[in-house]
């Protein structure tokens, strides 16, 4: 159990060293959009790989962050049942719903995405819009992300049956008071206090 214990925090470091930077691609969007609606106001010009860029970074941050999201305790539960139960029985059924649930979706998803992926590769396909970007980048975010989210339910179901043999700690505890909002938000500050040092 120890092993996999250390596996599951080694998964944990990853998912919120992505989760982390993939805040940056927030901020990219919103510049990336800002500048385009300004450009098109002012200029009456507009370009769809900037509109197609936006959406990549989209794509991206909802895809990518989805294992951050997972080992945050943010994913939505439906407490009006569930938080009526024993912590035990609690993590009891999300070990079984990990394990049943969550673990197949993901390789599904990995398995009927990757054909598509390889396909768009192959073809160099390109979008169907004027000055549109290359697909298979934003195709393989797909395959990719649920990766990380598979890697992450791992992780998960790691510390919630380590929890039910008595070996750690409540897995569903989270471990900071603050929003994710408020987390970003200092991220980004020290971010940037770093780069003017």
């Amino acid at each position: 159990m120890n092993t996999l214990l250390a596996l599951s925090r080694a998964i944990d470091r990853a998912s919120e060293w992505i989760g982390r930077w993939l805040a940056w691609f927030v901020l990219a969007a919103v510049l990336i959009s800002a500048l385009n609606a300004t450009v098109r106001k002012l200029f009456n010009y507009s370009s769809n790989s900037y509109l197609e860029i936006q959406w990549y970074l989209f794509s991206a941050v909802f895809l990518l962050a989805a294992g951050y999201t997972l080992l945050r305790q943010e994913h939505v539960k439906i407490d009006v049942v569930f938080g009526r139960f024993a912590k035990r029985t609690q993590i009891l059924i999300e070990t079984v719903c990990i394990a049943l649930f969550l673990v197949p979706f993901c390789l599904t998803v990995i398995h009927l995405v990757w054909p598509l992926v390889t396909e768009a590769w192959r073809s160099g396909e390109m979008s169907q819009n004027a000055g549109g970007l290359i697909r298979w980048p934003v195709y393989a975010l797909v395959p990719i992300g649920f990766s990380l989210l598979l890697l992450q339910a791992l992780s998960e179901f790691i510390k919630r049956l380590a929890f039910l043999m008595g070996r750690a700690g409540d897995p569903t505890k989270r471990s900071k008071e603050k929003t994710g909002e408020e987390e970003l938000a200092e991220f980004l500050r020290q971010q940037n206090e770093g780069t003017k040092t």
